[in-house]
């Protein structure tokens, strides 16, 4: 890949190399869980894990399986740092998303550690534009602690039958009722909790549903990027607690 011939002959010095011949394969999936400015990313030897939050009670993340990029090298056990998911999102459209067909933007992301920018080596038709971004401290994410043992209701079905049921939903509704089983108990969710999904809901093939005991919800999404690799996005949402203190 041309890229590889843009770095510095130390490479070594970097802990995380990640490179990836299309771009918009991580652009999508950045795009589905962004509905905050800022994003923590984890990186171990398995992949990256993108986690976007939203007053404790919303959790979203991306997880880029090592597996989807033809380079994924990590020097430590892991690698942590927080950024603004906004630009990083700018940078990767940079020549503008490849909407020609056929072209593919190519990336190269390069991280030195803590205190150390990301930076993104683009490449496309022969022009390679080099961004670096600022990193910040990490903030601790939240623990949803959603074990599947304390699951109580799960259903999985294919995303155009959500994506029609979402359709004929009034948006402008304050809380959403969803009834799982003919048992109680029901749990009501906030709208304005559950539209970030939504994002991720028009990108996947298949969706996972799932509530537990305290009424969390799980929304994992399977998507399938331009490459035919598999990629998942899952939300945590909290109950709605006032409706259900009303109920009780």
């Amino acid at each position: 890949m041309p890229l590889s011939t843009q770095l510095e002959a130390g490479e070594e010095q970097y802990v995380l190399i990640a490179s990836l011949d299309n771009a918009r394969n991580l652009s999508n999936i950045l795009k589905a869980i962004q509905f905050k400015d800022h994003a923590t990313f984890l990186a171990t030897s398995n992949g990256i894990k993108v986690t976007v939050e939203d007053s404790k009670c919303l959790q979203a993340n991306a997880f880029i399986q090592a597996e989807i990029f033809q380079e994924f090298s990590i020097q430590e056990d892991s690698v942590v740092f927080r950024i603004n998911l906004a630009v990083l999102l700018d940078c990767l459209t940079i020549f503008g998303g490849s909407a020609v067909p056929g072209v593919t933007t190519a990336l190269k992301m390069c991280y030195n550690g803590y205190g150390y920018p990301l930076t993104l080596f683009l490449e496309e038709g022969g022009v390679v534009t080099v961004c670096k971004i600022n990193t910040q401290e990490p903030e601790e994410t939240l623990d949803f602690d959603f074990c599947s043992t304390n699951v109580i209701n799960k259903v999985i079905l294919q995303s155009d039958s959500l994506r029609e049921a979402f359709s004929e939903l009034d948006m402008t509704s304050e809380v959403l009722q969803i009834t799982m089983s003919p048992d109680k108990p029901y749990f009501r969710y906030k709208m304005s909790l559950l539209k970030p999904s939504t994002k991720a809901l028009s990108l996947s093939c298949k969706v996972s549903i799932r509530t537990d005991n305290r009424g969390f919800l799980s929304l994992q999404y399977m998507v399938r990027n331009d490459d035919g690799q598999i990629c998942f996005i899952e939300y945590f949402c909290c109950p709605d607690e006032e409706v259900g203190e009303q109920e009780q």
